[in-house]
């Protein structure tokens, strides 16, 4: 259960320690709350100094009741426009002047350059008609895009960073020797990023590709929060970790948002065969039958004339 729990972390991009501490979303969110309870307390002080100064016999009195009740209903107005204001734009100028950090691991040392080039070793005959077009931008293949199920439009201003390749993570979602070459033998990968700008519900899909070849394909609900570190992973049987060049696309909806390249060298462990038991029947003897001979007619004594 453990496990199963983890891989969910990973897989959404999950980051516990984020989630620990309020982020901007939740603190606009409080304001908002505690704005729109003042105004609502602030406009019934208002009723009741208004129905307090109509049964108020001396009119200085009474003006003054009205005045008060004029300015409470000012301040629960202001209060209100604050409440909508802060829901509404609050968030977007938080991020303005208080944009979060992006993981320190994350450093441009390790520049993540594709290492697969379109040369021109096809040469388009004038006797090929109908020549594909050949487009640089990943797309989700037909048959994944109508899995999709998500209703929640995905954020124009949502950000990623590079996608850092290790064998191994922390329990931070830090890669552990990160590198974009990797030797045989090998059994799972991880790619990290870090992100902002992101809403939950918003359908999130992974490609991993070997060449041509799609390995992997997942999509599912966006799962983790505004903004966070997350993690992606690789998983195959040793012997199918085939030497070559390895890609992840990534998409927000159906718009393509990041994609990371790494190589892998040497040759993969031989898969061994194991054959299992297999029942080997024995003859049973099977009892043949016999003849009996059946007894020969014995002739009888002839009879003797007498002299």
């Amino acid at each position: 259960m453990r496990s199963f729990i983890q891989n969910h972390m990973l897989r959404h991009g999950y980051n516990p320690i984020e989630e620990a501490v309020m982020d901007i979303r939740s603190t606009i969110l409080t304001l908002t709350i505690l704005a729109v309870i003042a105004a609502i307390w602030t406009a019934v002080r208002a009723s009741r100094a208004i129905q307090k100064g109509k049964r108020m016999p001396f009119y200085f009195k009474r003006r003054k009741l009205y005045d008060q009740a004029a300015g409470m209903i000012f301040a629960a107005f202001a209060l209100g426009a604050f409440a909508y204001f802060n829901f509404r734009f609050g968030e977007s100028i938080a991020y303005r002047y208080f944009p979060p950090s992006l993981t320190p691991s994350l450093t441009p040392t390790i520049t993540l350059t594709p290492t697969i080039t379109l040369t021109p070793t096809i040469t388009l005959t004038p006797t090929v008609t109908n020549t594909p077009s050949v487009t640089n931008t990943p797309s989700v293949p037909q048959a994944i895009a109508t899995q999709f199920d998500s209703f929640v439009t995905p954020n124009p201003n949502a950000v990623f960073s590079p996608i850092v390749f290790a064998t191994e993570i922390d329990e931070n979602f830090q890669p552990v020797n990160p590198a974009v070459e990797f030797n045989n033998p090998l059994t799972k990968i991880y790619g990290t990023y870090s992100y902002n700008f992101m809403d939950n519900g918003v359908q999130w899909t992974e490609l991993w590709y070997r060449g041509d070849t799609l390995l992997k394909a997942e999509t599912s609900h966006w799962e983790g929060g505004t903004g966070g570190v997350g993690a992606l992973s690789l998983e195959l049987p040793a012997h199918e970790w085939l030497p070559g060049e390895y890609q992840v696309q990534c998409f927000v909806g159906s718009q393509w948002i990041l994609s990371g390249y790494f190589s892998l060298v040497g040759n993969p462990p031989t898969a061994t065969f194991t054959p299992s038991p297999t029942v080997t029947l024995t003859p049973t003897e099977t009892p043949t039958s016999t003849r009996t001979p059946l007894p020969s007619n014995t002739p009888l004594p002839s009879a003797t004339p007498r002299q």
